[in-house]
C-alpha cells in the first residue's frame, strides 16, 4: 500500500513539473493567433521564429555568451578543483567552502553584487559584464564536480608516473586530465545550460545594449503570450533537454 502511494506521489510530482511545459510545446503547433485556443497544427509559428531577425540576434548572443562563459568556466574549475584537491595552503578551507556557498547563493544576491562591483570599477555594462557574471556563476558548478571525480581518484597512479620519470605537467596532460575528463565536459555542459537559462543575473548586468534570449522572452511574455514564443520555449526546453542527458551520460561513464 504505501509502495503505491509512493508511487502515485511521484507521478504528481512529475506531473505537476512537466505537464505545464507539455502543454506549451503543444500549443506551439497551434495554428490560432492566441494559445488558448486550438484551431489545428502548423509548423507556420516555428517558420516565423526562425524569420525574426531580433530574436535570432539575441539567440546568436545568448550561445556566444554560454559557449566562452562555459569553456572559460570549466578551465577555472577544473583547475580550482585540482588545487584544492592536491595541495595544502593557508585559506584553502575558506576557499573550499565559498566554493559551495556560491552553489546554493541566490542569483538576485550576485545580480546585484555584481552589479555593484562592476560600477565600483566603472565598467559599462555589456557583453563583458555578462561574461563575467556568467562565468562566476558557473566556476563553482564545475569545481564541485570535478571534486566528486578527484574524490574517487587513484594517487598511486601519479606517483607511480613520477617514478618512471614523468614530469608534474606530463602527468596531468596523459594520467590526470583523461580520468577527469568527463567529469570536466559534465561541468561545462551543466555550465552552459546554467548560462543559457539565466535570467536573474543576466538583468542586472547585461545592459542595453546587448540583447539575450531569457531577457528577450520576458519582455514579450509581458505583451502576452504568443504561440511563436511557445515555439521558442519548445526550442529551448529541447536544448536543455540534450545537454542535461549527454551530462548525464558522461557522468555515468564516469562513474564507471
Amino acid at each position: 500500500m504505501m509502495k503505491r502511494l509512493s508511487s502515485i506521489y511521484l507521478w504528481l510530482v512529475y506531473a505537476f513539473l512537466y505537464v505545464p511545459i507539455g502543454i506549451v510545446m503543444v500549443y506551439s503547433f497551434n495554428s490560432a493567433r492566441f494559445a488558448t485556443n486550438w484551431r489545428g497544427f502548423t509548423w507556420g509559428w516555428y517558420a516565423k521564429l526562425f524569420a525574426n531577425r531580433q530574436l535570432m540576434d539575441a539567440a546568436l548572443n545568448t550561445l556566444t555568451v554560454a559557449t566562452l562563459a562555459a569553456t572559460l568556466a570549466a578551465a577555472l574549475g577544473t583547475l580550482a578543483a585540482l588545487v584544492l584537491h592536491r595541495y595544502r595552503f593557508r585559506g584553502r578551507k575558506v576557499l573550499h567552502g565559498s566554493i559551495f556557498v556560491l552553489t546554493v547563493s541566490p542569483d538576485i544576491v550576485m545580480g546585484i553584487a555584481m552589479l555593484m562591483f562592476f560600477i565600483a570599477l566603472r565598467i559599462d555594462l555589456g557583453f563583458l559584464t555578462l561574461l563575467i557574471a556568467h562565468i562566476t556563476l558557473c566556476l563553482p558548478f564545475v569545481a564541485v564536480t570535478v571534486l566528486a571525480r578527484l574524490a574517487e581518484f587513484d594517487e598511486n597512479i601519479v606517483e607511480a608516473a613520477k617514478d618512471l620519470g614523468a614530469t608534474e605537467s606530463r602527468a596531468f596532460r596523459h594520467i590526470i586530465l583523461p580520468l577527469i575528463m568527463p567529469a570536466v565536459a559534465a561541468g561545462w555542459l551543466l555550465s552552459f545550460t546554467l548560462s543559457m537559462d539565466d535570467v536573474l543575473i543576466s538583468f542586472f548586468v547585461s545592459g542595453p545594449s546587448f540583447e539575450i534570449l531569457p531577457l528577450k522572452i520576458y519582455s514579450m511574455v509581458r505583451l502576452g503570450v504568443k504561440p511563436d514564443i511557445n515555439a521558442l520555449s519548445a526550442v529551448m526546453f529541447t536544448l536543455t533537454v540534450v545537454l542535461v542527458l549527454t551530462a548525464h551520460a558522461l557522468t555515468k561513464a564516469r562513474r564507471k
